[in-house]
């Protein structure tokens, strides 16, 4: 009888595949770690760019979980159906588990349904089959209003909705189309990025080379299709041609049924994300932890609950807290990139520290991809 540690860890985003990596380096023989996702493959973030103009297929952006070789780690791609914290016991659509520890991490989902209108009036460009489909439509839209609006928050990435405007505009003025499409961000925040002034001038700065608008301070509540008008809970009206939206996030509904959400969110300590439920963890976007939802975040929390259950399984170490810190890179168009340096140290205030566009971060951002699918992928 194997005396080997379960873990099981549901979702292969950037918190599941750091983990898995992690403990499988760290424990070689003396873990059985099963990862499951309901996808074939992980693709970045930032892919979605490339996918929505035209510019990659979907095979060339993803890293297909079947070529995983890290040792100790199995793969299987399957939905969950329901979790049961309590027993750690976990349904999906091939079969069931029981685990000795269960890493949730299985993301932010997106309800188009919690802003009426959007589904009949608006595309997103946050997953990866509204990404590919929207590029169809912004090949027909060759003049207008084209607004890219927030309509909840938290979301994902908060500086991608500036990036998207940035990237568009540049993809416009090379079909010669840039006079005749009018751009615009419309936000609940004051600034593109709050905890980065920086960060948030170099935007502004690029908006107003490119003529492109900012909208600060706007709720958008719903949209009118017939009226093509996006409406603000101050009763402004908002005139589109085409709305790009940004979804209320969700915790998939497996998560809210199995009780481990509350207040929208899985809690968590700030410290190891330990849930309240024995041996049960959470990282990423499905958390309630005080850092943006963004990848590289799900990455360091996946670090503290690695440094953790390395320490106890073990018994050796101390292990190191959360600490809250990730770099996010930032599109300008011209093959340059920016890149913020987040510390959101749980307790602290939050900063972000900013590194200009350039050639040389962009190749940078290139590398860590590159790295990740090594650490991740090839073991």
């Amino acid at each position: 009888m194997s005396n080997k540690t379960k873990i099981l860890i549901l979702g292969a985003g950037f918190g599941g595949l750091e983990l898995s990596s992690l403990l499988s380096r760290a424990l070689a023989d003396r873990v059985e770690i099963t990862l499951i996702d309901k996808n074939e493959g992980f693709i970045f973030g930032f892919s979605k760019f490339d996918l929505m103009l035209g510019q990659s297929s979907r095979p060339e952006v993803t890293f297909f979980y079947r070529e995983i070789t890290t040792h100790s780690v199995e793969f299987r791609q399957e939905t969950v159906l329901s979790i049961d914290p309590l027993r750690r016991h976990v349904i999906t659509d091939a079969g069931s588990y029981e685990t000795d520890v269960l890493v949730v991490a299985l993301g932010a989902e997106y309800n188009i349904h919690a802003t009426p209108g959007f589904a009949e009036g608006g595309h997103e460009f946050y997953s990866v089959p509204g990404a590919i489909a929207l590029n169809d439509v912004l090949k027909n839209f060759e003049s207008g209003k084209l607004v890219i609006g927030i309509v909840g928050q938290p979301f994902k990435c908060p500086p991608a909705p500036c990036e998207a405007a940035i990237l568009l505009d540049e993809w416009y003025e090379k079909r010669g189309l840039s006079k005749d499409v009018e751009i615009s961000v419309v936000s609940q925040w004051g600034v593109p990025i709050p905890p980065s002034p920086d960060g948030t001038k170099a935007i502004l700065d690029k908006f107003e080379e490119r003529n492109l608008k900012f909208v600060t301070d706007r709720v958008i509540t719903s949209l009118d299709p017939t009226r093509k008008v996006a409406i603000c809970s101050d009763g402004e009206e908002i005139p589109y041609d085409l709305f790009l939206g940004v979804p209320v996030h969700r915790v998939p509904t497996v998560v809210e049924e199995a009780g481990l959400s509350e207040n929208g969110w899985i809690p968590v300590d700030d410290r190891n994300l330990a849930t309240k439920f024995p041996d049960v963890y959470a990282v990423g976007d499905v958390t309630s932890a005080p850092v943006p939802k963004s990848g590289v975040f799900a990455e360091s929390a996946a670090r503290a609950v690695a440094d953790h259950l390395i320490a106890e399984i073990t018994g050796e170490g101390d292990p190191e807290p959360f600490d809250g810190k990730g770099s996010c890179y930032v599109e300008f168009g011209g093959e340059m990139v920016g890149r913020m340096d987040a510390d959101f140290f749980p307790g602290s205030t939050p900063t972000a520290p900013f590194a200009g566009p350039s050639v040389s971060v962009a190749r940078e951002k290139k590398e860590f991809a590159a790295v990740r699918r090594s650490r991740w992928i090839d073991g």
